[in-house]
């Protein structure tokens, strides 16, 4: 079925094929690819369109010598088949397979790890200056899609590298046509005539001759003129101003007319990009159909392209953030929602259906998401600001000084807390709550079920400060009917005891309260006695009331939290009573001190101690001195 694909064990392999033979080799890896994730989910969408690309790139540099930089990494399927990784790919983001993204410890051809967006330009950068420091021939390339060419970080890229002079060529993956595509013989002729080797030597002694002056400059500015206007509807003129010289764009899906101008580029100096375009979900028909969709469909029949719903044992935390979303805007017209191009990721999507005035994408822009949240709320509005945890990392400086330094009520929703499952260690949010617990003026808050988000929404509705962080997982809630109760807000700062016991207190937050009341009740089934379990709810500012009374009732404590141990639940617990004279032992489960690989979000758990028999099995220890 894969007569060349099996064939290919490095891409050695690829550049012995004939360029007729490549686009051959580009069908069986589209069919592979169709066939791995059609069991095994991913991002198959841009991965589709991109193989061609993947495919030249590999054929004409000479890789891993020559280093190909792939941003976020989406994208990059193709390359994983072909780099040693083909057989690997059927465990593609499982534990003890490889990862959905690239990553520099896996394989010597994943030249830089990606999984965050809009880093290509900088890192190729890097190699690029690395390779002419250390006096070596190796070429960079990086390769960035339209989607995260929205951020800031590649914009900088794009200014150092155009300003720098560095041998560096940045691809231009334009799957979405966002910027208008040319067309016609004389786009051909342009494409043909400026990447080749003769009209390149031709330039460069022209250039000479004219020698520095004036004049030269005169010449210059007429030939960039002329070309930036024959270019200036594909967006050539923009990069051109930051010092590229811009080529295309180019049909991504045409193997031989990518892999004519790779090479004709390879032999160029300086900062240049080539504007490719390619289709996303290309070569499967209902990916190309409804490429959203397909970005990563999950399981479905690769015959047929229908998809294998999966069914949900209750409501996801994501849903039940958009509909309560849509009645607090229902209830006050002074609420808006903004996210940086995580609409469906994170339930927004309807919101933006029915208040389009109020509802703001703002692109792959976290920094920029959180400043212009700050903005609305200093204007008047009460922003709802939607970042993924680990994403928001990216804006830690936008939290701390333009929103808590400035103490405006904006509410950040951190979505994807805790442990996220197969994306791994680059999407896992384990650190937020120890990152921003210091940070004056914010409020941090973590729900244990969907009734407590949705109550915690309606308190950060009347919040007069912040950050008012509100952190929950990614998928399903505990099953509590969180839509018939009145909606009501919290006090802010208190927690709440849900059971009594003796000897042991768990202070947990978030929905690992549930695993451990879980573990408490089982407890008490298998001894008579349980320890006393409380919701703190609230991270800070923290309900001292509740330290005080488990100070003076036990004498030991559990802090359970699905964040990094250090810093968060665990370290506001232990600095509480490290200065007072009564000191419980205090003990903590959260994440460890390490990066938690791809897995199910179950057995990320179960790894760190955060499940309920895990909990469980300290608390028998702790309770025997009871």
């Amino acid at each position: 079925m894969y007569e060349l694909l099996e064939k290919i064990s490095s891409p050695e392999d690829v550049r012995r094929l004939s360029v007729r033979e490549l686009e051959t080799l580009c069908g069986e890896i589209r069919s592979y690819m169709v066939e791995c994730c059609a069991t095994n989910p991913g991002h198959l969408g841009s991965s589709l369109g991109a193989i061609e690309l993947i495919v030249a790139l590999h054929y004409v540099y000479d890789t891993p010598k020559d280093k190909l930089v792939f941003d976020v990494g989406h994208q990059a399927y193709a390359h994983k088949i072909i780099t040693g990784r083909r057989e690997l790919f059927r465990k593609n983001r499982m534990r003890d397979g490889i990862s959905g993204f690239p990553r520099m410890s896996e394989s010597p051809y994943d030249a830089f790890g990606a999984g965050h967006s809009s880093t290509s330009i900088s890192a190729a950068l890097g190699f690029a200056e690395a390779a002419k420091l250390l006096g070596n021939a190796s070429k960079a390339v990086a390769v960035i899609g339209d989607g995260a060419l929205t951020g800031g970080e590649a914009w900088e890229g794009l200014n150092n590298a155009g300003a720098s002079n560095a041998d560096i060529l940045v691809i231009l993956n334009d799957n979405n046509c966002s910027i208008d595509p040319a067309r016609g013989g004389m786009h051909d002729y342009l494409l043909k005539v400026t990447t080749s080797s003769t009209y390149n030597r031709f330039k460069g002694k022209v250039w000479n001759t004219l020698g520095e002056g004036k004049f030269r400059d005169w010449v210059q500015k007429m030939v960039t003129d002329t070309k930036s206007n024959l270019v200036r509807h594909s967006g050539g003129a923009l990069f051109e101003a930051l010092g590229f010289r811009y080529f295309g764009p180019v049909d991504g899906n045409d193997v031989e007319a990518v892999v004519e101008t790779l090479k004709r580029l390879r032999a160029l100096g300086g900062p240049r990009i080539l504007h490719v375009i390619t289709k996303k979900g290309k070569g499967y028909a209902p990916a190309e159909a409804d490429p959203t969709t397909w970005h990563a469909p999950g399981r479905f029949n690769p015959a047929t392209g229908e998809r294998i719903k999966s069914v949900f044992p209750a409501d996801r935390y994501q849903d039940v953030f958009g509909a309560t979303l849509i009645e607090l805007a229902q209830m006050d017209s002074k609420v808006v929602g903004v996210t940086p191009a995580m609409a469906s990721g994170c339930g927004m999507v309807r919101f933006g259906e029915l208040f389009p005035e109020r509802f703001f994408d703002v692109g792959i822009e976290e920094e920029h998401a959180v400043t212009f949240s700050a903005g609305l709320a200093a204007g008047g509005l009460k922003p709802f600001c939607n970042i993924y945890s680990s994403f928001s990392q990216r804006a830690y400086d936008q939290i701390i000084h333009d929103v808590a330094l400035q103490n405006l009520p904006v509410v950040l929703c951190f979505d994807r807390a805790g442990v996220v499952g197969e994306d791994g260690a680059t999407h896992n949010g384990a650190f937020d709550l120890a990152a921003y617990r210091s940070i004056p003026n914010a409020i941090i808050s973590a729900p244990r079920n969907e009734l407590e988000l949705r109550r915690l929404m309606f308190t950060g509705l009347s919040i007069k400060g912040g950050p008012y962080i509100l952190r929950y997982p990614r998928g399903c809630g505990e099953g509590v009917d969180w839509k018939s109760p009145e909606p009501e807000a919290l006090p802010i700062g208190k927690g709440e005891k849900l059971l009594e016991g003796k000897g042991v207190a768990v202070l947990a937050i978030g929905p690992c309260v549930n695993r451990a009341l879980e573990a408490a009740k089982r407890h008490k089934t298998d001894y008579w006695t349980a320890p006393s379990v409380y919701d703190m709810r609230f991270l800070k500012p923290l309900d001292t009331d509740i330290l005080e009374e488990v100070a003076a009732t036990c004498h030991s404590i559990l802090t359970v939290e699905d964040g990094c141990l250090k810093g968060g639940l665990y370290g506001a617990v232990s600095e509480y009573f490290a200065g007072r004279g009564k000191r419980p032992v205090i003990k903590g489960l959260g994440i460890p001190d390490q990066f938690v690989e791809q897995d199910r979000q179950d057995a990320q758990r179960r790894d760190a101690g955060l499940d309920s028999e895990s909990i469980l099995d300290l608390l028998r220890e702790m309770m025997k001195i009871s």
